[in-house]
């Protein structure tokens, strides 16, 4: 969230629920699914995460 948000604005505030998805295995990677409050957070954030795109770690984020 950090790197999406601009500095006026506290993304991070507006998550509701963290959820780890599939089972877990050591050294595996599983998707998260996290609820925002509001649907305008989230658009904020999707149409940022352009940003994340040189970033290899960050690089699968879709919604």
């Amino acid at each position: 969230m950090k790197r999406v948000q601009d500095s006026t604005q506290e993304l991070d505030q507006e998550v509701e629920e963290v959820i780890r998805l599939g089972r877990y295995s050591e050294g595996g990677r599983r998707p998260m699914k996290v609820r925002m409050r509001s649907k305008v957070a989230v658009e904020e954030i999707m149409a940022r995460k352009g940003k994340l795109a040189d970033d290899i770690e960050h690089k699968e984020i879709y919604g």
